[in-house]
């Protein structure tokens, strides 16, 4: 018996992974503020222009403007010049209108910036430190270093899971978010700001993840597909979504990094209300804290397994801690030493790398492409989480992992394919707005098919390094965007070409939909061993179960 035998006898889906489910909402919140308020901390304004404190109490904002800042060729204004001259005579002079002379010569800006707060009501980083004109790129290394930050925090917590346990890395990952919203919302320079933004960075992917995976682990086979994906519909999705709004109340970047804190000392509850991996204590020797728990899952389902039942499966986890594990040490050179599982991992890493970059500039693009209503375009970007995360539940469990990944990956990259060969602004936004869509289900695809594919022993550590070679490609994603100030064709080509490489890649791995888990690495190497590129689960020979292996 292994445990997916064990849970029809104990309940697949009843009030104790209810209770789990539950206990997702507050980590989906702590995932979206961790994750876009970065994006908000650091976002630019549109209209600005250099700040000339002389001429602070000149009245008419016109004036100002004529006596200090020189006119592009377009004949706006310019955001980071001003004229070279002295502004204290000008300040002393009655008739100031004279004073106008648009052939001066001019010098970047000297004292900061004037902001229009109409056009961007929420005071960002970027604002406060000048992150603008000839600086502008501080704002795009502040972004970077999150990820550099997520890199060294997936490798760190993926060891950490596997050698302490799935709930001391959420609990941990959780104190060092604390620690680096309130370091983020005391910062004074660029050096703290981006220091504070590194500890959140290494904490960001656990926070979720962990929980994510021990969730999928004590719910039936039958069930993980909706249970994945309806808490992203409706718990990470809102959470997104309100995030503007959220960022628009809290009014400025200090107060919004303190907001933060609120769901994130909720996670650090977790030791009190969420189990240990019981999985895990198998492939740690602990069977008999295992069973403990096992036990409680039956009694708060409420149901009555014979313990003949339990006897079984814990001969069973012997037979196979005995057999598979004792005495030996499992790390992610484990799983490159397979070589089905060395190929199934390298693409997997491909694939998840291509994904995370594709979907990460799809979510910075919605910042860029609509800047006068930039909050309300955000939230629409975000509102195709949701009917993602269902399309997901309705088609994933019928049409399997690889040939949806593949469908809704190239789906996502022919739309920005499309929206870069476009010249109307409103169809670029449309075809952006499909491309999130898109990528939304496969991103969340992506997250189930990496737990399943991998076997236990390395499952927490393998899908920990693989999130960390995708905050890898997140690293290119603040450049990417960037290029949008340059051309915004580019920008999508870019998007688009990964898309369909992501896809393409997708074909080749295994399908997990109807085939047990695999347990150990044995397992893993012969996972999909037999499966063709046409193999399909919803006919033919796809249709039939797998057997689990017996111990």
């Amino acid at each position: 018996i292994d445990f997916d035998d064990l849970l029809p006898a104990i309940g697949e889906f009843g009030t104790f992974q209810l209770v789990l489910f539950v206990f997702m909402i507050p980590f989906c919140f702590i995932t979206a503020f961790v994750y876009l308020g970065q994006i908000f901390m650091t976002t630019a304004p549109q209209k600005y222009y250099c700040f000339v404190p002389q001429l602070s109490l000149t009245k008419g904002e016109e004036l100002r403007k004529q006596l200090s800042i020189p006119r592009e060729p377009d004949g706006s204004y310019s955001k980071c010049r001003m004229f070279d001259r002295n502004y204290t005579r000008i300040h002393e002079t009655q008739n100031k209108t004279a004073c106008i002379n648009p052939l001066l010569p001019t010098v970047p800006c000297q004292h900061g910036y004037v902001f229009d707060t109409r056009d961007m009501p929420f005071f960002s980083a970027t604002m406060e430190f000048g992150w603008l004109c000839e600086d502008d790129k501080y704002a795009t290394y502040a972004q970077m270093v999150f990820f550099v930050g997520s890199i060294v925090g997936s490798m760190g917590y993926g060891h950490f899971a596997d050698h302490l346990g799935r709930l001391a890395a959420v609990v941990s990952s959780c104190g060092l978010a604390l620690l680096g919203s309130l370091a983020t919302a005391m910062a004074d320079s660029f050096t703290s700001f981006a220091l504070s933004r590194f500890l959140v960075g290494a904490s960001y992917d656990t926070c979720f993840t962990m929980v994510y995976i021990l969730v999928h682990e004590y719910v039936g086979p039958r069930y993980r597909t909706l249970v994945a994906n309806l808490s992203l519909a409706l718990f990470y999705s809102p959470s997104t979504m309100l995030m503007p709004w959220i960022a628009l109340f809290a009014g400025n970047w200090r107060r919004f990094s303190m907001i933060a804190c609120l769901p994130i000392a909720t996670g650090l509850t977790a030791f009190c209300v969420l189990p240990e991996s019981a999985r895990w204590l198998v492939s740690v020797g602990e069977i008999d804290k295992a069973l403990d728990i096992l036990k409680k899952v039956a009694r708060v389902n409420k149901k009555v397994a014979p313990v003949e039942v339990f006897e079984v499966f814990k001969l069973s986890c012997k037979a196979f801690y005995m057999e598979e594990l004792q005495g030996r040490s499992f790390t992610v050179l484990s799983i490159v030493k397979r070589p089905r599982m060395a190929r199934n991992m390298i693409l997997l890493i491909l694939i998840w790398m291509s994904m995370s970059l594709m979907y990460d500039g799809y979510v910075r693009a919605a910042s860029v492409l609509e800047s006068e209503n930039m909050f309300l375009f955000f939230t629409i970007a975000c509102a195709t989480e949701l009917p993602g995360n269902i399309l997901v539940i309705l088609t994933l469990d019928r049409f399997g992992r690889r040939w949806c990944s593949f469908v809704f990956t190239s789906l996502s990259g022919i739309c920005s394919l499309m929206g870069a060969g476009m010249k109307d602004l409103v169809v670029v936004r449309l075809s952006v707005l499909g491309g999130r869509f898109f990528a939304n289900i496969c991103y969340n695809i992506g997250l189930q098919w990496a737990a399943e594919i991998l076997p236990t022993v390395v499952r927490a550590q393998g899908v920990s390094f693989i999130h960390t070679m995708g905050f890898a490609a997140m690293l290119m994603s603040p450049p990417v965007v960037y290029l949008s100030g340059q051309s915004t064709s580019l920008m999508l080509f870019i998007l688009g070409g990964l898309g369909i490489f992501g896809a393409l890649l997708a074909l080749f791995l295994p399908e997990t939909l109807n085939h047990e888990l695999p347990q150990t690495l044995s397992d893993g190497n012969e996972f999909g061993r037999y499966q063709r590129i046409w193999h399909m689960p919803c006919c033919g020979a796809g249709r039939r179960r797998s057997q689990p292996k017996r111990y």
